[in-house]
């Protein structure tokens, strides 16, 4: 299935999972910055970053990177005090904020927070009313403190089941796909992997609810492992017992794994934006490095 609409130029983004003291954040987020990284991300979990003091700071280490949620997990937010947060963190980042959000996929971060966790049609719902109360509250002249950035802070919206793909191509001006799926009843919101068949189905859906939008989205995928290598069987072998339905060749054709060759992967990126339309990706902090050469590779592609 061939990309119909213009291909958008690449943008990179990195997740940063890891808390640190102030002058290593610092740091790590100025080496993003210096790697070409066009988007600096935080993720929004128990146990890591809190998200808006950590981009802040990230802003105060930085002169060019936008600054992104990677996703907030809208189960863990009520959303006038979100607003508040969002608000204020453009106004301190020189409106640099990508709003990410999600429903939350993690049960046992519920439980630990006291927070009620619902089934997936009321974490859809709360997903779909704090989307919207964001562009009630930020779009009126009487909210304060007020962003920097109008008509609105750019919105991520990630997921992948049919009710979250029609709030993504009704509401967010960026697409993230996960190439996974959530593994049912799983408290620890572990993820499978879906084939690069069953992502063209995915992408396919989300295309027909975005048919009647005025502006296409950016579509961004998040990318699980890097490895510039010669030797890529040896590379995937400790997927094997973690995806047992899919053989090492399957494992190598996931979209969300780049490993091989530095020549190999920069082509898979290129194929990848064509087949699917995928010209945002996103890396996990330990992947940084390695996908450096990457982005140097495809600079104003």
């Amino acid at each position: 299935m061939s990309h119909p609409a213009p291909l958008r130029p690449f943008r990179f983004g990195v997740n940063l999972v890891t808390p640190a003291p102030a002058e290593e954040w610092r740091a790590k987020c100025r080496r993003a910055e210096e790697l070409g990284y066009d988007v600096i991300l935080v993720p929004d979990h128990l146990g890591m970053v809190a998200p808006f003091p950590a981009l802040v700071a990230a802003a105060e280490a930085t002169e060019r990177p936008r600054l992104g949620t990677f996703v907030l997990n809208a189960g863990f937010w009520n959303p006038a005090l979100l607003a508040r947060e969002v608000a204020a963190t453009d106004a301190l980042t020189g409106g640099r904020l990508e709003l990410g959000l999600g429903t939350g996929y993690v049960q046992a971060e519920h439980d630990t927070a006291g927070l009620p966790w619902g089934s997936p049609r009321e974490r859809v719902d709360h997903l779909v009313r704090t989307v919207e109360e964001l562009d009630r509250l930020l779009g009126s002249t009487d909210h304060q403190p007020q962003p920097v950035q109008k008509p609105r802070v750019p919105l991520l919206i990630g997921g992948n089941g049919d009710r979250m793909l029609k709030l993504t191509a009704e509401h967010a001006d960026i697409a993230a796909f996960t190439g996974a799926r959530a593994v049912p009843d799983s408290p620890t919101g572990t993820l499978a992997p879906i084939t690069a068949e069953e992502l063209d189905e995915r992408v396919a859906t989300y295309r027909r609810l975005a048919a009647d939008r005025k502006e296409p989205a950016e579509l961004n995928l998040l990318i699980q492992m890097v490895v510039v290598t010669d030797d890529r069987s040896a590379t995937v072998q400790e997927w094997l017992p973690l995806v047992p339905h899919l053989t090492e060749e399957q494992i190598l054709e996931l979209p969300i794994i780049l490993v091989g060759p530095l020549d190999r992967i920069v082509e898979q990126v290129r194929a990848q934006r064509e087949r699917y339309g995928f010209s945002y990706l996103t890396v996990l902090e330990p992947y940084m490095e390695a996908l450096g050469p990457v982005i140097e590779a495809l600079r104003g592609e």
